[in-house]
C-alpha cells in the first residue's frame, strides 16, 4: 500500500480517485483540509507550509506522492514539500516559469513570440500605474497571481483603468502577499523579482475566437497531451465561463499545432515529471492562434468529463507522475460520446431565494444518473458576498452531465436547470 496526500481532499475527488486504475493499492490522504487549502479568509504560506510538514513527519507510514488539483497556493507548495521528501516532481522555479504571469510571458516570448499578446507590468500602487504602458485600449488588466479570473478587468478607457485600479488596490493583498512569500523561497532572475505579488500585467486582447484547453504531462522530458477541452464563454465581454465541453470539436490540425506550441514551451520551461494543462484561443476567421495561460497541475474541473468519456479520472495521470510512474491512461472507455462542465451564472447582483432541494436532486438523478450537482449558493445569500468570483459574473452552481453530442448536451442541460429550480431575486437587490 503506498501513500499519497492530495491538498485539500474531499469526498467528491476520492470517489474521482476510486476510478483509476490501482486506487485499491493506494492509500490518499489529506493534507490540509480543504477550507485550509482553498477557501481560507487569507493565505498564509508560511503557516500552511508548517502545518504541512509536520503533518507528513508524523505520519508512520512512507510519504510516495504530495499531490494537488487545485489552484493558488498549493501548486506552489507541492514543489517544496517535494524537494524536502525527495520525490518525483517539477522544481518551484519550472512552476513559477509557468504560473508567474509575467515571468511565464517573459518565457513564452522566447519559444512562441507569435502565440502571445503585446505585455507589460503594472505597478497598481505607483503615483502613476499607467506611466510607461505602452498597450493601446482595450487591454485586459489583472493580477500577476490570483484565480477564477479575480480581479481581471477589460480596460477601455482612462477612466476605466483608474476605476479598475481602485478595486485592485483594495483587493490584491488577497493573493499578493502569500504570492510573496513563496517568491521568496525561488531564485529569480532580476527582471522578474522587481515585479512582485502586488503587481498586475496587462496584456493585449487575444480572446476572440474559441478557446480550449489542452490536458498534459511530462515524464522524463517527453511531453505528453491527453485530451482537449473546449472552454465555451459567455456573458460581458464573453469573459465568464459557461461550460467545459470533451472532446474538443476543434479541427484537428488546429489541435496538432497547440500541442507543438505546448511541447516547446513546456520544455523551455525546464517542467519535468507533473501534470499541466494550457489554455488556447484560436481565431476560425484569421486562423490565428493565441496562447492564454499554463497551470502547473492537471484541472479538477475536467475529472468527471474524462470518467464520463474515457472511463477514469485524469487524477490517474496525477497520481501515476507524483510516484515517479509513467501515467497509464485509457481512452474512449467511457459510457459517454461528450460530457460537459456547466457553470450555473448569474450576470446581475441578487439574492438568492431558492436553492435546488432533496426532492429536486433526487429527480436529478432519476432523469440523468451520470449527473453531479454542486450547489454554491444558499437561500438568504447575497450574490455580492460570494468570493473570488470573475469580474462580471456570479457563479452559482455547477452540473456535470454526459450526452451523445452538444445538442443532446445542451438539451439536457436545459431540462435540468427546469428540474433543479434555482431561484434569484434582482428586484429586491436593486431596491
Amino acid at each position: 500500500m503506498r501513500n499519497v496526500f492530495i491538498f485539500g481532499l474531499d469526498d467528491f475527488h476520492r470517489r474521482q480517485l476510486a476510478t483509476i486504475q490501482g486506487s485499491e493499492q493506494i492509500a490518499f490522504h489529506p493534507l490540509l483540509n480543504k477550507h485550509e487549502a482553498i477557501h481560507p479568509e487569507r493565505f498564509p504560506v508560511n503557516e500552511m507550509l508548517e502545518k504541512s510538514r509536520a503533518t507528513l513527519e508524523a505520519f508512520s507510514g512512507s510519504v510516495d506522492a504530495v499531490c494537488t488539483y487545485w489552484d493558488f497556493p498549493t501548486s506552489t507548495l507541492v514543489p517544496i514539500l517535494r524537494e524536502r521528501w525527495g520525490l518525483s516532481g517539477a522544481g518551484l522555479n519550472a512552476v513559477l516559469r509557468l504560473e508567474h504571469k509575467y515571468w511565464a510571458r517573459l518565457e513564452q516570448q522566447a519559444t512562441v513570440p507569435d502565440l502571445i499578446p503585446g505585455f507589460a507590468a503594472v505597478d497598481p500602487f505607483a503615483d502613476d500605474p499607467r506611466a510607461g504602458l505602452t498597450l493601446d485600449y482595450p487591454f485586459w488588466l489583472k493580477p500577476i497571481k490570483a484565480h477564477s479570473s479575480y480581479l481581471g478587468f477589460r480596460i477601455d478607457s482612462d477612466a476605466q483603468f483608474d476605476e479598475a485600479i481602485k478595486k485592485i488596490r483594495r483587493g490584491i493583498a488577497q493573493f499578493g502577499q502569500p504570492f510573496d512569500e513563496v517568491l521568496e523561497k525561488a531564485s529569480l532572475p532580476a527582471e522578474v523579482a522587481a515585479v512582485d505579488g502586488y503587481h498586475c500585467i496587462a496584456e493585449q486582447i487575444i480572446s476572440a475566437g474559441q478557446q480550449c484547453t489542452l490536458e498534459g504531462y511530462v515524464f522524463e522530458g517527453d511531453v505528453h497531451v491527453y485530451g482537449i477541452i473546449d472552454s465555451i464563454r459567455a456573458g460581458r465581454h464573453r469573459s465568464s465561463f459557461q461550460r467545459y465541453q470533451y472532446p474538443s470539436q476543434l479541427p484537428r490540425r488546429v489541435q496538432d499545432r497547440m500541442i507543438d506550441a505546448a511541447r516547446r514551451v513546456i520544455t523551455h520551461a525546464g517542467y519535468d515529471n507533473a501534470p499541466f494543462n494550457m489554455e488556447f484561443f484560436w481565431s476560425r476567421a484569421t486562423d490565428q492562434l493565441a496562447l492564454l495561460e499554463v497551470n502547473a497541475r492537471c484541472s479538477k474541473s475536467h475529472s468527471p468529463l474524462f470518467v464520463q468519456v474515457d472511463g477514469a479520472s485524469h487524477l490517474q495521470v496525477m497520481v501515476n507522475l507524483g510516484l515517479g510512474e509513467a501515467p497509464a491512461f485509457p481512452y474512449r472507455q467511457g459510457q459517454s460520446p461528450m460530457a460537459a462542465k456547466f457553470m450555473l451564472r448569474v450576470f446581475r447582483p441578487g439574492i438568492v431565494r431558492r436553492v435546488p432541494e432533496a426532492a429536486d436532486i433526487e429527480a436529478l438523478k432519476a432523469r440523468f444518473p451520470e449527473a453531479e450537482l454542486h450547489v454554491l449558493v444558499e437561500p438568504g445569500m447575497d450574490l455580492d458576498t460570494l468570493r473570488f468570483q470573475d469580474s462580471y459574473s456570479y457563479e452559482i452552481g455547477v452540473i456535470f452531465l454526459g450526452g451523445q453530442n452538444q445538442a443532446d448536451l445542451l438539451a439536457r442541460y436545459r431540462e435540468a436547470i427546469r428540474i433543479l429550480g434555482f431561484e434569484i431575486d434582482h428586484a429586491s437587490k436593486a431596491a
